[in-house]
């Protein structure tokens, strides 16, 4: 029998009403946990409505700097991206949620948790591995896959017939998700993948056509592959990260619009804004180029991948994340240098790249005269590197 259950709570509308069904359909006592990760929000007014709605106790914790410094920069680091677009903000954010509803669940004596995610999407593994790996005692509740409601029509109608006010409505139908890294967008007209998104659905970024007809240039500072100071100015996390949206929103830079692949076999459509985590991921790849040498690139680019899977389906409490966590730090250390970069219309453009660690010589380079290489050299390497194509031409001339 579940006596106490801690509700993941954003107060959006579905965890909006799921307070009053769980006590409805449980019997129990519905504790809302909100983690703030930079959604930018009231929180306070957050945690009153859920106290409205039902809830006997509302605990707002701020996981802004955790949110960035354990799981957003380790998977900047790692350059993960999934398919080739999505920079993960709601995937990296699950997992820290999932360890949070943890600790209050164990500080609460609760015998469940329960969580907003529908059964077709991909949060629902999210929090649910992260919850089996740091808790496989502790029940998950996921009301989507338990209630008659089908529709968020027929949620909406369900949080008015009980006096609940939730954000969404009937002309803004979209489901959201925002934290310091990104915000994300579903539903709506956004279903038809035929479909330009409206203008009036962008809130962190400009529309290219609106952005300042003049450039605007960066330099962001990295010390073992973080983010440590923008323009020479040395800012914590959160502030830095808070700066660099605004400055990339200005510009139009940071929108992803793309038909992915859930982890459930749904194609789906989401429209992201990531504009200084946009900046972050380009910048950094910029120094990547400088620092390492080609085997070890082409290495990390096959990590990243992997990397980008496992946090996309909910992994990241798994051994092999950790392992490939190592072998990222093991290069961190060369990831130390400056990037300066030109934001225009929603393009970014390199300006300049410099590091301690750089690979790059210009008296290899130049295509004046140099003392260190013998162009006499490179006969004899074409023709070891070519010997397996010479000898399949001979095999066909036998």
């Amino acid at each position: 029998m579940i006596k106490k259950v801690v509700l993941a709570y954003s107060g959006g509308l579905d965890t909006s009403i799921i307070i009053p069904w769980l006590k409805e359909n449980y019997g129990c006592e519905v504790i809302a946990l909100t983690v703030d990760v930079g959604q930018g929000e009231d929180l306070e007014a957050v945690r009153a409505k859920a106290l409205q709605s039902g809830a006997s106790a509302a605990h707002v914790l701020d996981a802004r700097e955790e949110f960035l410094r354990d799981y957003v920069f380790p998977v900047l680091k790692a350059g993960a991206l999934y398919e080739g677009k999505y920079l993960l903000g709601t995937a990296m954010a699950r997992p820290l949620i999932a360890k949070k509803l943890v600790e209050v669940a164990r500080q609460e004596g609760a015998d469940a948790v329960a969580h907003g995610a529908t059964g077709k999407g991909n949060d629902q593994v999210r929090f649910e591995l992260g919850v089996r790996a740091l808790a496989p005692d502790l029940r998950v509740i996921a009301p989507w896959r338990e209630w008659s409601i089908r529709s968020r029509s027929e949620a909406m109608a369900y949080a008015a017939a009980r006096g609940i006010p939730v954000p969404t409505t009937p002309s803004q139908p979209y489901s959201r998700d925002q934290n310091l890294w990104h915000l994300s967008h579903e539903g709506g007209v956004l279903e038809d993948p035929a479909q330009e998104p409206p203008r009036d659905l962008y809130q962190l970024v400009r529309p290219p056509e609106d952005a300042p007809d003049r450039p605007s240039h960066l330099k962001l500072t990295f010390r073992r592959g973080e983010p440590v100071a923008l323009d020479e100015r040395e800012l914590p996390p959160v502030p830095l990260l808070e700066e660099l949206n605004r400055l990339a929103g200005e510009h139009g830079v940071g929108v992803a619009d793309l038909v992915e692949n859930r982890l459930v076999g749904i194609k789906s459509r989401g429209v992201y804004e990531t504009p200084g985590g946009t900046v972050l991921f380009y910048a950094l790849r910029e120094l990547e180029r400088l620092v390492f040498d080609r085997a070890t690139l082409q290495f990390k680019n096959l990590v990243a991948w992997r990397y980008g899977e496992l946090v996309y389906d909910g992994w990241w409490f798994s051994p092999l994340r950790e392992a490939l966590d190592a072998f990222v730090a093991s290069l961190a250390p060369y990831l130390t240098g400056e990037v300066r970069l030109k934001l225009y219309k929603g393009n970014l453009y390199p300006a300049g790249t410099v590091s301690p660690y750089s690979l790059y010589r210009r008296d290899l380079a130049t295509f004046e005269a140099d003392e260190l290489y013998d162009q006499k050299d490179a006969s004899g390497f074409i023709r070891i590197f070519g010997l397996p194509l010479w000898v399949q031409a001979m095999r066909g001339r036998a």
